[in-house]
């Protein structure tokens, strides 16, 4: 499919754009342009242009808006030292949008389409990469429901968006490690829509949410649905947990947890490591006698906003626990390292993940 590039009648200042890029935090920045591609059944995916980035029409009667048909995901592109860009697995973020878009009954993209998407996006706004260590362009490409009709059926006409924010760090406490607060809330249960990039997962996450950030915590564990005791994963992360004797445990996918790129990617960096990684439930109450005994020695939370991220301490109802001292581990701070290193060029890519663009 060939791209239409449409003129932007007023680009950012380069200086305004350099003073915003010191210090963009994450998510409140956007860079100049976007990439459009309409869908109709019967037709398909045309119309792909990249143009300015703006509000984008809808009739009252979106389908979106009254049943939420929307899917997206989140990546980066990443500046290397010889000034080259590269994305991480692009091709796993178009596979997972695809299996979003099976469960929530919204057409397939291509996923030639959706990487050439992204590299529209990124060539011509490659000037928005920020100043800051660290940082880098999240890409948040999306698709949802746009056909003006109120029956409850799935819609006939769809768009998909790729935009870009420059992006920083993702936790703002700045503290060596994250705390986290166990909710009373169900993120999602079996046979529902937890494997799926839906909105609608994260807006039943906002409340729970919301009580973490307000009891002084960076981000919210969520416990299976049906007996409340299994843990699943954090408000947009995945969890692994390190024990004494060389095994990690992360809790398997069966349909309720989102399968996170940066956590399969971890699972075999761990593997060539000579960890034992273990897909198996694991409850809040081991956890904390793991924790209390020194078996656990890490736990650590992982996904593309906050890539590698240990936790240091747990509270909920029973009260708060901390995991090892408190702060990163050896084994976090190595995988970490690792990973960014991989995704920045640093460190030999040899599993084919990095795309050159």
């Amino acid at each position: 499919m060939e791209f239409t590039t449409l003129p932007h009648p007023s680009p950012t200042p380069d200086a305004d754009r350099m003073a915003a890029l010191i210090d963009p935090g994450f998510g409140k920045l956007f860079s100049d342009h976007m990439v459009v591609i309409d869908y109709v059944e019967g037709t398909g995916w045309h119309n792909a242009t990249v143009g300015p980035r703006g509000p984008i029409a809808l009739d009252p009667a979106a389908s979106v808006l009254h049943y939420a048909q929307e899917i997206f995901e989140g990546m980066k592109a990443y500046r290397h030292e010889d000034g080259g860009i590269a994305l991480f697995r692009p091709e796993e973020n178009a596979r997972r949008l695809n299996a979003s878009a099976d469960r929530m009954a919204m057409p397939n993209i291509p996923e030639a389409m959706f990487i050439e998407a992204v590299r529209q996006l990124v060539a011509i706004d490659r000037d928005w990469f920020p100043s800051v260590e660290g940082g880098s362009l999240y890409l948040r490409p999306f698709m949802f429901a746009s056909e003006a009709f109120l029956g409850v059926r799935p819609a006939t006409e769809y768009k998909f968006v790729v935009i870009a924010s420059p992006a920083g760090n993702y936790f703002k406490s700045g503290a060596p490690a994250v705390s986290i607060w166990t909710s009373e809330y169900s993120r999602a249960a079996p046979g529902g829509t937890g494997a799926a990039k839906t909105g609608g997962n994260y807006a039943a996450s906002l409340v729970p949410t919301r009580e973490a950030f307000d009891r002084g915590h960076d981000q919210v564990l969520f416990l299976d649905a049906v007996e409340h005791r299994w843990i699943e994963e954090l408000g947009g992360m995945n969890l692994f947990f390190v024990m004494d004797d060389g095994s990690v445990i992360t809790p398997p996918l069966t349909g309720t947890i989102l399968p996170g790129i940066t956590r399969n990617s971890l699972i075999q960096l761990m593997r060539e490591e000579g960890l034992t990684v273990r897909e198996e439930m694991y409850s809040i109450d081991q956890w904390r006698a793991d924790a209390a005994s020194g078996k656990l020695l890490e736990t650590m939370a992982c996904g593309t906003a906050a890539v590698v991220t240990p936790v240091g301490t747990v509270d909920g109802k029973d009260g708060p626990f901390t995991i090892g001292s408190g702060g990163p581990g050896q084994i976090t701070s190595k995988l970490r390292e690792k990973l960014v290193g991989i995704q920045r060029s640093s460190v030999e890519d040899t599993h084919g993940w990095v795309m050159r663009l």
